[in-house]
């Protein structure tokens, strides 16, 4: 058994839209979890059209998901930070700050979409931004990090219900502890900027968390908590981040690069990070806003 999700911006999902699709596929009756924004509805299997249906929804700015019915509602969060749970990657605004914004960019564009090796491209970037002074940290972090639109609500809503959330990021430390505080996880993990003096010594320590670190993370949490994957939630946008969203019972694409869309089932790009609430079948009244 399976559940049909519909999601939009607020006020852009059409009453006549969900309706429809299940009169198309044979679903059960439609429960609206936001009146506008999500609604969904019962059915036995994924249906043959199910991609083309996606396609032309998209356009239509609606995200459509199918996702099984049993252990719906997750007990572990695993996150990604940059471009998940805030809007920028951190390495960038970095650059940014030090004047070479638009050549580290690409690279990051890069990385993220699998084109270049994660460790590598990690490598050559920190070591672009040798020299930077330590307290440029803490002013790109106040003057250009914003968070994710949802993502507190996120947090607290599953953590009200007793998950555990885990922030896991190819960024760095500086960041992570930051965010992670102000956003409620319990836990943050990422890789750690060497600095010499008051610089960054343009290297990192090692191991490099990249994207077997983020499953490691993932079965470590699970292990810990006593449970299996299937009981975790994954949000990532990243190739980095396709090893722990194929894990995770429920791997969320969260505007995601092309080629991560590609191989996740799960994609939100038109709703926020309450959109992953929404696929776990929790109702607008159940959000919790600390």
């Amino acid at each position: 058994m399976y559940t049909a999700i519909l999601i939009a911006k607020p006020g852009a999902l059409e009453a006549a839209m969900p309706e429809a699709l299940r009169n198309a596929w044979g679903g059960g009756e439609i429960l609206w979890l936001s009146e506008g924004e999500a609604a969904e509805f019962p059915i036995d299997r994924v249906p043959g059209n199910y991609r083309a249906v996606w396609e032309d929804l998209q356009g239509q700015g609606v995200d459509l998901n199918v996702v099984p019915r049993e252990l719906r509602r997750k007990r572990i969060l695993i996150a990604d930070m940059d471009s998940t749970m805030i809007q920028q990657e951190c390495i960038d605004e970095m650059a940014a700050y030090a004047g070479i914004g638009d050549k580290v960019a690409e690279i990051t564009a890069r990385a993220m979409d699998g084109k270049l090796d994660f460790e590598e491209a990690m490598l050559e970037r920190v070591g672009l931004i040798k020299g930077l002074p330590v307290v440029a940290l803490q002013e790109v972090f106040d003057r250009q990090i914003t968070f994710m639109p949802g993502g507190k609500t996120l947090v607290s809503t599953m953590r009200a219900n007793k998950a555990y959330a885990a922030l896991v990021s190819g960024g760095f430390t500086f960041f992570t502890e930051r965010v992670g505080g102000a956003m409620g996880f319990d836990e943050t993990r990422a890789n750690v900027l060497i600095v010499d003096g008051d610089v960054l010594a343009g290297d990192v320590e090692r191991p490099i968390l990249g994207r077997e670190a983020k499953v490691d993370a993932l079965k470590d949490v699970t292990a810990r908590l006593g449970v299996g994957p299937e009981h975790a939630l994954a949000v990532g946008d990243g190739a980095n981040d396709l090893g722990m969203l194929g894990l995770a019972g429920l791997g969320v694409a969260l505007h995601a690069k092309p080629s991560v869309q590609e191989e996740c089932p799960v994609r939100v790009n038109h709703g926020d990070l309450t959109a992953l609430l929404y696929l776990q079948g929790y109702a607008k009244a159940d959000f919790v806003d600390d």
